[in-house]
Protein backbone atom coordinates (compact mmCIF):
# COMPACT_ATOMS: atom_id res chain seq x y z
CA UNK A 1 0.00 0.00 0.00
CA UNK A 2 0.80 3.61 -0.64
CA UNK A 3 2.06 5.73 2.43
CA UNK A 4 1.15 9.27 2.37
CA UNK A 5 3.30 11.58 5.05
CA UNK A 6 1.02 14.41 6.43
CA UNK A 7 3.08 16.66 8.55
CA UNK A 8 1.47 18.38 11.95
CA UNK A 9 2.94 20.29 13.83
CA UNK A 10 2.98 18.95 17.79
CA UNK A 11 2.28 21.28 20.87
CA UNK A 12 4.59 19.47 23.18
CA UNK A 13 7.92 18.08 22.11
CA UNK A 14 10.76 16.12 24.49
CA UNK A 15 13.13 17.13 22.30
CA UNK A 16 17.42 17.46 22.82
CA UNK A 17 20.00 18.73 20.62
CA UNK A 18 22.82 16.90 21.73
CA UNK A 19 20.68 13.72 20.45
CA UNK A 20 20.32 14.79 16.95
CA UNK A 21 24.01 15.47 16.51
CA UNK A 22 26.31 12.52 15.75
CA UNK A 23 29.42 11.69 18.28
CA UNK A 24 31.64 12.42 14.97
CA UNK A 25 30.00 15.39 13.65
CA UNK A 26 33.10 18.23 12.68
CA UNK A 27 31.27 21.07 15.29
CA UNK A 28 30.49 18.17 17.96
CA UNK A 29 33.94 17.06 17.95
CA UNK A 30 34.96 21.33 17.62
CA UNK A 31 33.26 22.24 20.91
CA UNK A 32 34.86 19.13 22.65
CA UNK A 33 38.45 20.45 21.88
CA UNK A 34 37.78 24.07 21.93
CA UNK A 35 37.98 25.94 25.02
CA UNK A 36 37.51 29.82 24.15
CA UNK A 37 37.09 31.16 28.02
CA UNK A 38 40.09 33.24 28.07
CA UNK A 39 38.29 35.46 25.96
CA UNK A 40 36.77 36.65 28.26
CA UNK A 41 39.02 38.24 30.79
CA UNK A 42 40.88 39.40 27.57
CA UNK A 43 37.33 41.56 26.16
CA UNK A 44 36.00 42.19 29.75
CA UNK A 45 37.91 45.90 29.38
CA UNK A 46 35.56 46.86 25.94
CA UNK A 47 32.22 47.26 28.40
CA UNK A 48 31.07 48.99 30.91
CA UNK A 49 29.60 47.76 34.03
CA UNK A 50 25.98 48.62 33.43
CA UNK A 51 23.60 48.61 31.03
CA UNK A 52 22.25 45.75 28.85
CA UNK A 53 23.79 42.44 28.45
CA UNK A 54 26.49 42.19 25.39
CA UNK A 55 26.44 39.10 23.14
CA UNK A 56 28.89 36.27 25.08
CA UNK A 57 32.94 37.27 23.09
CA UNK A 58 33.05 33.43 23.40
CA UNK A 59 29.87 33.34 21.00
CA UNK A 60 30.71 35.76 19.01
CA UNK A 61 34.37 33.99 18.10
CA UNK A 62 32.31 30.96 17.47
CA UNK A 63 29.99 32.68 14.93
CA UNK A 64 33.19 34.47 13.40
CA UNK A 65 35.21 30.53 13.00
CA UNK A 66 31.53 28.98 11.67
CA UNK A 67 31.77 31.79 8.95
CA UNK A 68 35.03 31.05 8.09
CA UNK A 69 34.53 27.44 8.07
CA UNK A 70 31.24 27.37 5.96
CA UNK A 71 33.18 30.09 3.58
CA UNK A 72 30.60 32.53 4.59
CA UNK A 73 31.72 36.42 4.79
CA UNK A 74 28.65 37.76 5.02
CA UNK A 75 27.14 37.87 8.54
CA UNK A 76 23.39 38.41 7.36
CA UNK A 77 23.60 35.14 5.60
CA UNK A 78 25.54 33.15 8.48
CA UNK A 79 23.37 33.93 11.23
CA UNK A 80 20.41 32.31 8.28
CA UNK A 81 22.74 29.70 8.07
CA UNK A 82 23.31 28.97 11.67
CA UNK A 83 19.73 28.82 12.22
CA UNK A 84 19.04 25.84 9.66
CA UNK A 85 21.94 24.05 10.99
CA UNK A 86 21.37 21.88 13.96
CA UNK A 87 25.24 21.12 14.53
CA UNK A 88 26.09 24.47 14.44
CA UNK A 89 23.91 25.55 16.83
CA UNK A 90 24.72 23.06 19.43
CA UNK A 91 28.33 24.32 18.57
CA UNK A 92 27.13 27.72 19.13
CA UNK A 93 25.50 26.87 22.63
CA UNK A 94 21.86 27.85 21.27
CA UNK A 95 18.90 25.83 21.18
CA UNK A 96 16.44 25.22 18.34
CA UNK A 97 14.25 27.69 19.62
CA UNK A 98 16.43 30.36 20.93
CA UNK A 99 16.95 33.17 18.68
CA UNK A 100 19.97 33.78 17.11
CA UNK A 101 21.78 37.68 18.10
CA UNK A 102 21.02 40.22 15.11
CA UNK A 103 23.90 40.27 11.89
CA UNK A 104 24.48 44.16 13.05
CA UNK A 105 25.69 42.97 16.49
CA UNK A 106 28.12 40.57 14.64
CA UNK A 107 29.73 43.38 12.95
CA UNK A 108 30.15 45.93 15.98
CA UNK A 109 31.31 43.51 17.97
CA UNK A 110 33.90 43.04 15.49
CA UNK A 111 35.05 46.27 15.37
CA UNK A 112 34.77 46.85 18.85
CA UNK A 113 37.80 44.10 19.89
CA UNK A 114 41.43 44.91 18.58
CA UNK A 115 43.55 42.92 16.44
CA UNK A 116 45.27 41.77 19.88
CA UNK A 117 42.32 39.71 20.61
CA UNK A 118 42.15 38.14 17.01
CA UNK A 119 45.95 37.14 16.99
CA UNK A 120 45.49 35.83 20.78
CA UNK A 121 42.79 33.26 19.40
CA UNK A 122 45.16 32.48 16.73
CA UNK A 123 47.82 31.91 19.11
CA UNK A 124 45.52 29.99 21.18
CA UNK A 125 44.87 27.69 18.95
CA UNK A 126 48.56 27.49 17.05
CA UNK A 127 49.84 25.96 20.54
CA UNK A 128 47.42 23.60 20.66
CA UNK A 129 48.68 21.92 17.10
CA UNK A 130 52.28 22.48 18.84
CA UNK A 131 50.87 20.10 21.92
CA UNK A 132 49.78 18.05 19.33
CA UNK A 133 53.35 17.74 17.65
CA UNK A 134 51.70 18.90 14.12
CA UNK A 135 54.42 21.62 14.33
CA UNK A 136 58.12 21.18 14.27
CA UNK A 137 59.57 24.83 14.12
CA UNK A 138 62.53 24.14 12.77
CA UNK A 139 61.62 24.70 8.71
CA UNK A 140 59.24 28.01 8.24
CA UNK A 141 57.79 28.47 4.52
CA UNK A 142 56.78 32.34 3.65
CA UNK A 143 54.66 33.41 0.76
CA UNK A 144 52.55 36.25 -0.26
CA UNK A 145 48.96 36.43 -1.95
CA UNK A 146 46.64 39.51 -3.17
CA UNK A 147 43.50 39.03 -1.40
CA UNK A 148 40.86 41.85 -2.77
CA UNK A 149 40.14 44.35 -0.87
CA UNK A 150 36.08 45.50 -0.15
CA UNK A 151 36.55 48.58 -2.51
CA UNK A 152 35.75 48.99 -6.05
CA UNK A 153 38.48 50.63 -8.91
CA UNK A 154 35.50 52.81 -10.08
CA UNK A 155 35.16 54.50 -7.41
CA UNK A 156 39.55 55.65 -7.41
CA UNK A 157 40.09 59.45 -7.11
CA UNK A 158 42.81 61.66 -8.29
CA UNK A 159 45.16 62.86 -5.71
CA UNK A 160 45.48 66.42 -5.67
CA UNK A 161 48.79 68.81 -5.83
CA UNK A 162 49.46 72.00 -4.56
CA UNK A 163 48.66 73.73 -8.17
CA UNK A 164 45.43 73.72 -9.59
CA UNK A 165 44.19 69.89 -9.80
CA UNK A 166 42.24 70.96 -13.60
CA UNK A 167 45.85 72.06 -14.87
CA UNK A 168 47.37 69.10 -13.62
CA UNK A 169 45.53 66.33 -14.74
CA UNK A 170 45.82 68.30 -18.42
CA UNK A 171 49.39 67.81 -18.38
CA UNK A 172 49.69 64.26 -17.06
CA UNK A 173 46.74 62.19 -17.56
CA UNK A 174 45.81 61.21 -21.29
CA UNK A 175 42.49 60.21 -21.41
CA UNK A 176 41.08 57.34 -23.37
CA UNK A 177 37.53 57.45 -25.70
CA UNK A 178 36.53 55.15 -22.96
CA UNK A 179 37.32 57.00 -20.27
CA UNK A 180 35.42 59.89 -21.77
CA UNK A 181 32.26 57.56 -22.38
CA UNK A 182 31.80 56.10 -18.93
CA UNK A 183 31.61 58.51 -15.92
CA UNK A 184 33.43 57.96 -12.67
CA UNK A 185 31.49 56.57 -9.51
CA UNK A 186 32.24 59.00 -6.93
CA UNK A 187 32.42 57.45 -2.90
CA UNK A 188 29.81 58.72 -0.35
CA UNK A 189 32.10 59.22 2.48
CA UNK A 190 35.76 60.34 1.85
CA UNK A 191 37.71 58.16 4.57
CA UNK A 192 41.32 58.96 3.52
CA UNK A 193 43.46 61.23 5.67
CA UNK A 194 44.56 64.35 3.85
CA UNK A 195 47.88 62.98 3.68
CA UNK A 196 46.90 60.04 1.37
CA UNK A 197 44.76 62.75 -1.19
CA UNK A 198 47.69 64.47 -1.42
CA UNK A 199 50.45 63.89 -4.41
CA UNK A 200 53.82 62.73 -3.53
CA UNK A 201 54.73 61.76 -6.58
CA UNK A 202 58.07 63.12 -7.92
CA UNK A 203 58.45 64.98 -11.50
CA UNK A 204 60.32 61.72 -12.45
CA UNK A 205 57.86 59.55 -11.56
CA UNK A 206 55.06 61.57 -13.05
CA UNK A 207 56.53 61.94 -16.58
CA UNK A 208 56.75 57.69 -15.98
CA UNK A 209 52.84 57.63 -15.10
CA UNK A 210 52.27 59.97 -18.20
CA UNK A 211 54.41 57.90 -21.12
CA UNK A 212 52.89 55.09 -19.40
CA UNK A 213 48.99 56.56 -20.37
CA UNK A 214 49.62 57.98 -23.56
CA UNK A 215 50.66 54.56 -24.27
CA UNK A 216 47.45 53.40 -22.77
CA UNK A 217 45.48 55.70 -24.44
CA UNK A 218 46.23 54.01 -27.92
CA UNK A 219 46.45 50.91 -27.35
CA UNK A 220 43.49 50.23 -24.47
CA UNK A 221 40.80 50.99 -26.95
CA UNK A 222 41.90 47.57 -29.46
CA UNK A 223 43.09 45.48 -26.62
CA UNK A 224 41.24 41.99 -25.41
CA UNK A 225 39.05 43.42 -22.71
CA UNK A 226 39.20 46.86 -23.09
CA UNK A 227 35.64 47.45 -22.00
CA UNK A 228 36.32 45.35 -18.71
CA UNK A 229 35.29 47.20 -15.98
CA UNK A 230 38.41 48.71 -14.35
CA UNK A 231 40.72 48.56 -17.73
CA UNK A 232 42.08 51.85 -17.28
CA UNK A 233 45.70 52.21 -16.24
CA UNK A 234 46.03 53.53 -12.87
CA UNK A 235 48.84 54.24 -10.29
CA UNK A 236 49.05 54.25 -6.12
CA UNK A 237 51.15 57.56 -7.36
CA UNK A 238 48.16 59.23 -8.78
CA UNK A 239 45.31 57.56 -7.39
CA UNK A 240 43.76 56.67 -4.09
CA UNK A 241 40.68 55.02 -2.45
CA UNK A 242 38.31 57.23 -0.41
CA UNK A 243 36.12 54.00 0.68
CA UNK A 244 39.29 52.24 1.81
CA UNK A 245 42.47 54.25 1.88
CA UNK A 246 44.77 51.32 3.43
CA UNK A 247 44.06 49.05 -0.14
CA UNK A 248 46.60 49.79 -2.87
CA UNK A 249 46.49 49.04 -6.35
CA UNK A 250 48.20 45.87 -7.60
CA UNK A 251 48.72 43.69 -10.21
CA UNK A 252 49.73 39.99 -11.22
CA UNK A 253 50.33 38.71 -14.59
CA UNK A 254 47.71 37.64 -16.70
CA UNK A 255 45.19 39.58 -13.76
CA UNK A 256 43.90 42.88 -13.78
CA UNK A 257 44.28 45.60 -11.63
CA UNK A 258 42.23 45.27 -8.38
CA UNK A 259 42.39 47.33 -4.78
CA UNK A 260 44.29 44.76 -2.73
CA UNK A 261 46.07 43.72 0.25
CA UNK A 262 49.24 41.79 0.82
CA UNK A 263 48.57 38.91 2.66
CA UNK A 264 51.82 37.41 4.30
CA UNK A 265 51.60 33.50 5.03
CA UNK A 266 53.89 31.25 7.38
CA UNK A 267 53.68 27.53 7.57
CA UNK A 268 55.15 25.20 9.01
CA UNK A 269 57.03 22.34 6.80
CA UNK A 270 55.87 19.58 9.30
CA UNK A 271 52.15 19.08 8.98
CA UNK A 272 51.19 22.68 7.26
CA UNK A 273 50.27 24.40 9.84
CA UNK A 274 49.98 28.24 9.22
CA UNK A 275 52.35 29.57 12.00
CA UNK A 276 51.74 33.19 11.08
CA UNK A 277 49.43 35.78 9.37
CA UNK A 278 49.18 39.58 8.29
CA UNK A 279 48.29 42.11 6.51
CA UNK A 280 50.08 44.74 4.71
CA UNK A 281 49.77 47.14 2.24
CA UNK A 282 49.48 45.80 -1.27
CA UNK A 283 51.92 48.61 -2.83
CA UNK A 284 54.90 47.40 -0.82
CA UNK A 285 57.72 45.02 -1.79
CA UNK A 286 57.61 41.41 -0.09
CA UNK A 287 61.22 41.58 0.76
CA UNK A 288 60.15 44.52 2.70
CA UNK A 289 58.06 43.02 5.40
CA UNK A 290 60.55 39.47 5.30
CA UNK A 291 62.73 40.88 8.91
CA UNK A 292 59.00 41.70 10.59
CA UNK A 293 57.94 38.43 9.51
CA UNK A 294 60.73 36.65 11.01
CA UNK A 295 60.81 38.55 13.96
CA UNK A 296 56.90 37.57 14.75
CA UNK A 297 57.18 34.02 14.02
CA UNK A 298 60.41 33.51 16.48
CA UNK A 299 58.51 35.15 19.12
CA UNK A 300 55.79 32.45 18.56
CA UNK A 301 57.83 29.67 18.53
CA UNK A 302 59.97 30.46 21.34
CA UNK A 303 56.46 30.88 23.55
CA UNK A 304 56.05 27.35 22.52
CA UNK A 305 59.52 26.42 23.37
CA UNK A 306 60.56 25.83 19.35
CA UNK A 307 62.90 27.44 17.25
CA UNK A 308 63.40 28.45 13.56
CA UNK A 309 66.54 27.04 11.86
CA UNK A 310 66.06 27.31 7.96
CA UNK A 311 63.88 29.76 6.18
CA UNK A 312 62.29 29.18 2.39
CA UNK A 313 60.85 31.48 -0.11
CA UNK A 314 60.32 33.23 -3.35
CA UNK A 315 62.66 35.13 -5.34
CA UNK A 316 60.25 38.29 -4.22
CA UNK A 317 61.73 38.27 -0.79
CA UNK A 318 65.71 38.41 -2.03
CA UNK A 319 67.90 41.15 -1.03
CA UNK A 320 71.28 41.31 0.48
CA UNK A 321 69.53 43.21 3.38
CA UNK A 322 67.94 40.00 3.68
CA UNK A 323 70.27 37.32 3.54
CA UNK A 324 72.38 39.14 6.27
CA UNK A 325 69.38 39.53 8.94
CA UNK A 326 68.42 35.93 8.46
CA UNK A 327 72.45 35.06 8.77
CA UNK A 328 72.47 37.30 11.88
CA UNK A 329 69.65 35.67 12.88
CA UNK A 330 71.16 31.75 12.87
CA UNK A 331 68.87 30.89 10.20
CA UNK A 332 69.75 29.07 7.14
CA UNK A 333 68.22 30.49 4.19
CA UNK A 334 66.90 29.32 0.95
CA UNK A 335 65.59 31.99 -1.38
CA UNK A 336 66.26 32.26 -4.73
CA UNK A 337 68.24 35.67 -5.63
CA UNK A 338 66.92 38.15 -8.63
CA UNK A 339 67.99 37.35 -12.01
CA UNK A 340 69.67 40.86 -11.76
CA UNK A 341 72.23 40.10 -9.36
CA UNK A 342 75.89 40.18 -10.43
CA UNK A 343 78.96 40.03 -8.03
CA UNK A 344 80.78 42.20 -10.50
CA UNK A 345 81.69 42.92 -14.02
CA UNK A 346 81.86 40.47 -16.22
CA UNK A 347 85.39 38.61 -16.28
CA UNK A 348 86.66 40.34 -13.65
CA UNK A 349 87.85 38.64 -10.34
CA UNK A 350 87.08 39.82 -6.98
CA UNK A 351 89.79 39.74 -4.01
CA UNK A 352 87.98 38.81 -1.07
CA UNK A 353 91.18 39.70 1.31
CA UNK A 354 92.86 42.91 -0.27
CA UNK A 355 88.83 43.98 -1.30
CA UNK A 356 89.32 44.66 -4.90
CA UNK A 357 88.76 44.05 -8.73
CA UNK A 358 91.22 42.80 -11.30
CA UNK A 359 90.30 43.43 -14.67
CA UNK A 360 91.08 40.69 -17.96
CA UNK A 361 94.01 42.96 -18.47
CA UNK A 362 95.40 42.46 -14.78
CA UNK A 363 94.90 45.99 -13.63
CA UNK A 364 94.07 46.42 -9.76
CA UNK A 365 90.23 48.50 -9.61
CA UNK A 366 90.20 49.39 -5.55
CA UNK A 367 87.11 49.86 -3.58
CA UNK A 368 86.50 53.24 -2.82
CA UNK A 369 83.53 54.37 -0.71
CA UNK A 370 79.86 52.79 0.52
CA UNK A 371 76.67 54.48 -0.01
CA UNK A 372 73.13 54.01 -0.66
CA UNK A 373 71.25 54.42 -4.11
CA UNK A 374 68.90 57.15 -4.25
CA UNK A 375 66.30 55.19 -6.18
CA UNK A 376 66.24 51.16 -4.36
CA UNK A 377 67.88 53.09 -1.20
CA UNK A 378 70.26 49.59 -1.08
CA UNK A 379 73.82 49.55 0.41
CA UNK A 380 76.46 48.98 -2.00
CA UNK A 381 80.04 49.41 -2.64
CA UNK A 382 81.64 51.54 -5.40
CA UNK A 383 85.06 50.21 -7.16
CA UNK A 384 86.82 53.07 -9.66
CA UNK A 385 90.12 52.45 -11.03
CA UNK A 386 92.46 55.69 -12.26
CA UNK A 387 92.58 57.45 -15.91
CA UNK A 388 96.38 56.18 -15.67
CA UNK A 389 95.40 52.39 -15.75
CA UNK A 390 92.43 52.83 -18.41
CA UNK A 391 94.57 55.28 -20.70
CA UNK A 392 96.64 52.87 -23.31
CA UNK A 393 94.38 49.79 -22.17
CA UNK A 394 93.13 47.63 -25.72
CA UNK A 395 90.03 46.55 -24.73
CA UNK A 396 89.54 50.28 -23.64
CA UNK A 397 86.87 51.16 -25.93
CA UNK A 398 84.55 47.66 -24.96
CA UNK A 399 85.01 47.85 -21.50
CA UNK A 400 84.23 52.07 -21.20
CA UNK A 401 81.44 54.27 -22.52
CA UNK A 402 82.41 57.14 -24.56
CA UNK A 403 82.48 59.51 -22.19
CA UNK A 404 84.40 57.79 -19.15
CA UNK A 405 87.72 58.34 -18.75
CA UNK A 406 88.32 55.25 -15.80
CA UNK A 407 86.65 52.35 -15.17
CA UNK A 408 84.32 52.85 -12.15
CA UNK A 409 81.03 50.36 -10.80
CA UNK A 410 78.92 49.26 -7.94
CA UNK A 411 78.50 46.12 -6.30
CA UNK A 412 76.03 45.12 -3.48
CA UNK A 413 77.38 45.85 -0.10
CA UNK A 414 76.05 42.02 0.23
CA UNK A 415 77.85 40.07 -1.86
CA UNK A 416 79.24 37.49 0.59
CA UNK A 417 75.76 36.77 1.86
CA UNK A 418 74.10 36.39 -1.69
CA UNK A 419 77.42 34.08 -3.21
CA UNK A 420 76.28 31.56 0.40
CA UNK A 421 72.88 31.47 -0.34
CA UNK A 422 72.95 30.85 -4.01
CA UNK A 423 75.55 28.25 -3.12
CA UNK A 424 72.61 26.85 -1.18
CA UNK A 425 69.65 27.48 -3.60
CA UNK A 426 72.04 25.44 -6.23
CA UNK A 427 72.48 22.41 -4.53
CA UNK A 428 71.26 19.07 -4.41
CA UNK A 429 69.61 20.25 -1.27
CA UNK A 430 68.44 23.56 -2.36
CA UNK A 431 66.07 21.77 -5.46
CA UNK A 432 64.45 19.37 -2.34
CA UNK A 433 63.82 22.59 -0.17
CA UNK A 434 62.22 24.05 -3.46
CA UNK A 435 60.06 21.16 -4.17
CA UNK A 436 59.17 21.65 -0.28
CA UNK A 437 57.95 24.93 -1.15
CA UNK A 438 56.44 24.68 -3.46
CA UNK A 439 54.02 21.78 -2.15
CA UNK A 440 53.69 23.28 1.86
CA UNK A 441 52.26 27.12 1.16
CA UNK A 442 50.91 27.21 -2.37
CA UNK A 443 48.19 24.60 -1.58
CA UNK A 444 47.70 26.71 1.85
CA UNK A 445 46.95 29.85 0.37
CA UNK A 446 44.54 28.35 -2.38
CA UNK A 447 42.21 26.83 0.41
CA UNK A 448 42.05 29.57 2.54
CA UNK A 449 40.88 31.52 -0.30
CA UNK A 450 38.66 29.27 -2.21
CA UNK A 451 37.41 27.40 0.85
CA UNK A 452 37.81 29.59 4.04
CA UNK A 453 36.43 32.90 3.78
CA UNK A 454 39.96 34.86 2.00
CA UNK A 455 38.78 35.27 -1.24
CA UNK A 456 38.10 38.78 -0.28
CA UNK A 457 37.75 40.76 2.93
CA UNK A 458 34.38 41.86 3.64
CA UNK A 459 35.39 45.17 6.01
CA UNK A 460 37.58 48.26 5.27
CA UNK A 461 40.41 48.62 6.66
CA UNK A 462 43.77 46.89 7.21
CA UNK A 463 43.42 46.49 10.56
CA UNK A 464 39.94 44.95 10.14
CA UNK A 465 41.38 43.27 7.46
CA UNK A 466 44.29 41.28 9.66
CA UNK A 467 41.47 40.10 12.12
CA UNK A 468 39.56 38.49 8.71
CA UNK A 469 43.10 37.04 7.67
CA UNK A 470 43.60 35.68 11.62
CA UNK A 471 40.31 34.41 12.00
CA UNK A 472 40.36 32.50 8.37
CA UNK A 473 43.86 31.27 9.62
CA UNK A 474 42.52 30.32 12.68
CA UNK A 475 39.72 28.02 10.77
CA UNK A 476 42.36 26.15 8.35
CA UNK A 477 44.42 25.42 11.88
CA UNK A 478 41.44 23.93 13.49
CA UNK A 479 40.19 21.75 10.51
CA UNK A 480 43.86 20.40 10.46
CA UNK A 481 44.18 19.30 13.93
CA UNK A 482 40.70 17.57 14.17
CA UNK A 483 41.76 15.63 11.24
CA UNK A 484 44.74 14.63 12.52
CA UNK A 485 43.18 14.02 15.91
CA UNK A 486 41.10 11.69 13.62
CA UNK A 487 43.93 9.96 11.97
CA UNK A 488 45.65 9.18 15.00
CA UNK A 489 45.62 6.02 17.06
CA UNK A 490 43.86 6.02 20.11
CA UNK A 491 46.56 4.89 22.27
CA UNK A 492 49.41 7.13 20.54
CA UNK A 493 46.01 9.81 21.38
CA UNK A 494 45.76 8.93 24.89
CA UNK A 495 49.95 8.97 25.52
CA UNK A 496 49.72 12.51 24.05
CA UNK A 497 47.04 13.77 26.54
CA UNK A 498 48.67 12.12 28.90
CA UNK A 499 51.96 14.20 28.29
CA UNK A 500 50.26 17.10 27.92
CA UNK A 501 48.70 16.96 31.36
CA UNK A 502 52.19 16.16 32.94
CA UNK A 503 53.30 19.29 31.50
CA UNK A 504 50.84 21.24 32.95
CA UNK A 505 50.98 19.77 36.69
CA UNK A 506 54.72 20.24 36.47
CA UNK A 507 54.42 24.18 35.43
CA UNK A 508 51.78 24.27 38.42
CA UNK A 509 54.53 22.81 40.45
CA UNK A 510 57.21 25.34 39.65
CA UNK A 511 55.02 27.92 40.20
CA UNK A 512 54.19 27.12 43.41
CA UNK A 513 57.75 26.49 44.34
CA UNK A 514 58.84 29.79 43.60
CA UNK A 515 56.12 31.73 44.51
CA UNK A 516 57.47 34.06 46.91
CA UNK A 517 56.52 33.95 50.84
CA UNK A 518 53.43 36.54 52.09
CA UNK A 519 54.78 38.48 54.98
Amino acid sequence: MQGTKIYQEKLFNNFQLSRRVPQDNFYRRLSEILDLEFLRNQTKIYYGNCGQKSLDPVVFFKFCLVGYLENITSDRKLVLHCSLRLDILYFLGYDIDEELPWHSTLSRTHQLYPESVFENLFTHVFKMCVDMHMVSGHTQVIDAAPVKANASMDSLELKVPEEDLEAHLRAVRHISNRDKAVPFRSAKVNKAPKSQQELSASRQELQAIKSRNKKWSKDQNHRPGAGNKGSRYTSNKTHYSPTDPDARISVKPGKARKLNYSSQLTVDAAHHVISDIKAYHADGKDSQHLPDIVLRVKRRLWQSGLTIDTCLADTGYSSGENYAFLEKQDITSYIPPHGTFKGGPDEFIYNEKEDHYTCPQGKIIPFKKVFYEKKSNTKKKAYRGSKKLCIDCPIRSACLSKTAQEKSFSVTYYRAEYLRNIARVDSKKGSYMKGKRQSTVEPVFGTLTQFLGMGKVNTLGIKQANKCMHLSATAYNLKKYLKYMKNLPESIAGLLAFIKSTKNHLISLRILCFKPLAF
